[in-house]
């Protein structure tokens, strides 16, 4: 069993049915043995970004919220610990929205499903690729 915690761009590959997402990724979200968890970051980070034209989903945020629901995917708070973890976290990616997941994936012992190779510069546990 594995705590899995979603990049955005994972969840939206998953919730789209891109083909990006390959076939190793999709059986670890598939694997019911394992708990799968969405920031509330990213959350905001997706209507941040159809606001202002960034993104278009395939649906709307709401058919995204039900499809969480539905896939049993946990919608994780940030806490307090979460933003000291942060506040520490050096500078190797800028991103906020990404300093916040490697924040979270260290305090709540997670492993990030993510493309994004910056992530390898901290100590956390990083599966994914294209």
């Amino acid at each position: 069993m594995k705590k899995l915690l979603l990049d955005t761009h994972i969840l939206i590959w998953y919730f789209q049915e891109n083909d990006q997402l390959n076939s190793e990724i999709v059986n670890l979200l598939e694997d019911c043995d394992n708990t799968l968890y969405f920031s509330m970051i990213s959350l905001w980070e997706i209507s941040i970004k159809m606001n202002i034209g960034k993104l278009k989903l395939d649906a709307s945020f709401s058919n995204l919220l039900t499809f969480l629901k539905e896939f049993n995917i946990n919608i994780l708070p940030i806490t307090i610990l979460d933003i000291e973890y942060y506040l520490n976290l050096p500078l190797y990616h800028r991103d906020p929205f990404d300093r916040i997941l490697v924040a979270q994936a260290i305090n709540n012992q997670l492993i990030l499903i993510s493309c994004d190779v910056a992530f390898d510069n901290y100590s956390i546990e990083r599966l994914g690729k294209k």
